[in-house]
């Protein structure tokens, strides 16, 4: 269970504005006001409302309940990372592809445009149905990023887009990735840190199996 409380969130918000004062980012009156708005916060105390407890869920609960109107959902990350990654794509050369971390075959559907023959990989059946439905030609599995199910030196390039943020250990991950590639294939990555104030994980809410919402832990820094 994740333990919440919205008082101690607006704090912990004046205390990384605070930390930044002190590596002289900020002036004497901003340090003032943020001091000012935590005798504030704290005599506000009650107002803000009661702490609750959250259960956390994991990122296959998570995404096959998102999988059922994730592409209608406007995302400014990957408004930001698509283009980029299609940019890079069209460069290299076309064979054997796999998308890690598939989700609903963005890049999938992208890569097969192209001319290649496409693998997607996802943990989430939801996700991995709608990528199946994309690119009917493409060859899919439900499995883990750690343990991809393709033989060793099969593929061409391997494109995994924003999914890395889930994983708690980069190595084995990344390992995977290159023992799949054939020599002198490519590896294409994109991410978001998935961290915020410094380190520290950004848990992030979903909705759980039972339709309640839950939490996603991310991982620490010390994680990745």
């Amino acid at each position: 269970m994740i333990y919440r409380h919205p008082l101690a969130y607006l704090l912990g918000l004046e205390g990384v504005a605070l930390f930044r004062a002190f590596a002289g980012e900020y002036d004497r009156e901003f340090i003032g006001a943020r001091i000012a708005e935590i005798r504030t916060l704290l005599d506000s105390a009650e107002r803000l409302g009661d702490r609750t407890e959250v259960p956390e869920i994991t990122s296959v609960e998570g995404y096959d309940n998102r999988s059922v109107d994730y592409d209608e959902r406007d995302n400014s990350l990957i408004n930001l990372e698509q283009p980029i990654v299609h940019e890079i794509l069209d460069r290299l050369p076309i064979g054997v592809a796999l998308n890690a971390g598939c989700g609903t075959g963005r890049h999938a559907a992208y890569l097969a445009s192209l001319g290649h023959t496409v693998i997607g990989v996802d943990s989430s059946p939801g996700m991995s149905a709608k990528a199946r439905a994309k690119v009917p030609a493409g060859e899919f599995h439900e499995a883990d990023l750690h343990r991809l199910p393709i033989p060793d030196n099969q593929v061409d390039l391997v494109v995994c887009g924003l999914a890395l943020t889930h994983v708690p250990e980069l190595a084995p991950v990344i390992s995977e990735s290159v023992r799949v590639l054939r020599p002198g294939g490519h590896l294409v990555t994109s991410e978001s840190p998935g961290l915020a104030f410094g380190g520290i994980g950004n848990p992030l809410v979903k909705i759980g199996p039972d339709g309640n919402p839950g939490v996603r832990q991310q991982p620490a820094a010390s994680d990745q």
